[in-house]
């Protein structure tokens, strides 16, 4: 958005204080009053139309501003309506269920710690939804852990690793979307390039909870009745298995997201019709309200009740609130004005990868809100990437393990918020054991400083 820069920055002091104002509003209405964050993102959008005004930019400046900023995201917002689709249709088809239930069967065995976080990853990669993630399949295994006395601090770490790893890694993710779309690189590739620290970073939580793990097993008969009902629902089938299939072709054929997103759900819809899960009706408009069907388990209907552009609308609204305001940040001078007095020292990949973590998660702890911390800095530092010669997808790389797999960390956060309602544990007791969430910003800022699978532009 350097382009939406005016010709005369205000002072660095003047740009910091109204940052500070409208990142300390946003805290309190998130974090005291527990508000949505589009109420404090809309409120900060009036303060700095206020602002612009007071320095005499015209309002169709201003408005330019915030277009401009939610342009942005567009590619990123189209793609959501996708992942909506995508997950209803999924749901249709089984996919999702029969990759629940081949995640399930590994809770037979011992190693509990380690089994959830294997078990919590897969879903959440089926998933892409940390909170759905944990609040049903987290929920099921700490009832497991309490059954069988084993410690829940370190049930939660697993949980809210696995949970987080496939928030990150999942193409259904919105988090996901969001990183990639803001910097201009292809999901895909995205996603490939985040292996570099999330393999490592996966291999070391695993050894580390299996390590930790007691040597009985740990599945509860609540957990096998949830595979049993899984089963019941008559969703799973071999046919399950074709949309996954079509989905990881398209991709190693290079396909772009949107164009592989939509055929995969065309093929799940179809398979779904055919097999008489909903009828055609039913599973067209399931594309936009999402899946439901009334099973006869409870958490199997919150599992598998998802999906549909609808779902999607809350997180879309809020994409575009927040990129409105970056950009409003941007037309006024406040962003480039604060970068000025930095941009001699953010000239080598070393000092531009570990401001841009530092940023990342100075923002989640400051706000708690981890759509900021991705947009936000995102926006503010991809010149500075292209000046140090460093691919784009370096950025949205830093921009996860810095971003998204931070917000859970932090006990006044939107997720750590959430996590600690569901889970019925603090933030701060699970918080060491939650090793995938701690290694992934160790290991992007370990690549920066050695600059090692750090790839150049």
């Amino acid at each position: 958005m350097f382009h939406l820069s005016p010709k005369h920055l205000p002072g660095a002091g003047e740009s910091i204080s109204l940052l500070l104002l409208i990142m300390t509003i946003t805290s309190y209405f998130i974090i005291g009053l527990e508000t949505v964050p589009h109420i404090p993102l809309l409120l900060g959008i009036l303060i700095m139309i206020t602002y612009g005004t007071v320095r005499k930019f015209t309002f169709s400046t201003l408005q330019y501003g915030m277009t401009q900023g939610a342009h942005t995201g567009l590619g990123a917002v189209l793609l959501f309506f996708l992942i909506g689709i995508l997950i209803s249709s999924w749901m249709a088809s089984g996919t999702i269920p029969v990759l629940m239930y081949s995640a399930f069967t590994l809770t037979e065995g011992p190693w509990f710690f380690a089994v959830s976080f294997a078990i919590t990853s897969l879903v959440g990669v089926a998933l892409g939804s940390s909170f759905t993630t944990a609040a049903t399949v987290g929920v099921a295994l700490m009832g497991a852990a309490a059954s069988a006395g084993f410690s829940l601090a370190v049930t939660a770490g697993a949980v809210v690793s696995g949970s987080f790893f496939g928030d990150k890694m999942s193409p259904l993710s919105d988090t996901t979307n969001l990183s990639s779309t803001v910097v201009n690189v292809d999901l895909f590739e995205h996603i490939k390039n985040m292996a570099w620290t999330t393999i490592p970073a996966f291999i070391i939580s695993f050894i580390g909870f299996g390590i930790m793990s007691p040597s009985t097993s740990g599945q509860s008969e609540e957990l096998a009745v949830l595979q049993r009902e899984l089963e019941a629902t008559q969703l799973i089938h071999w046919s399950s298995w074709i949309p996954l299939i079509v989905l990881a072709g398209l991709t190693l054929d290079r396909k772009p997201a949107f164009i592989s997103l939509a055929l995969t759900s065309v093929t799940a819809t179809v398979i779904a019709g055919i097999r008489g899960v909903l009828t055609w009706p039913e599973l067209w408009n399931s594309w936009f309200n999402g899946f439901t069907r009334d099973f006869n388990h409870e958490m199997v209907n919150e599992l598998l009740s998802n999906g549909g552009i609808n779902e999607m609308l809350f997180t879309i609204s809020l994409v575009l609130l927040a990129l409105a305001l970056g950009g409003l940040f941007f037309v006024t001078g406040l962003i480039p004005s604060i970068l000025k007095q930095v941009q001699h020292a953010l000239t080598s990949a070393r000092s531009v990868v570990l401001s841009t973590a530092l940023t990342a998660i100075g923002i989640n702890i400051a706000i708690g809100e981890q759509y900021l911390s991705i947009l936000l800095t995102g926006e503010a530092y991809q010149d500075f990437y292209e000046k140090a010669h460093l691919a784009r997808k370096n950025l949205s790389r830093t921009l996860e393990d810095a971003g998204t797999v931070i917000n859970p960390l932090v006990p006044w956060s939107v997720c750590g918020v959430f996590l600690a309602d569901v889970l019925d544990i603090a933030v701060i007791d699970y918080l060491p054991f939650a090793f995938f969430c701690l290694l992934c910003p160790l290991l992007t800022i370990l690549y920066g400083l050695t600059g090692k699978t750090l790839t150049k532009a």
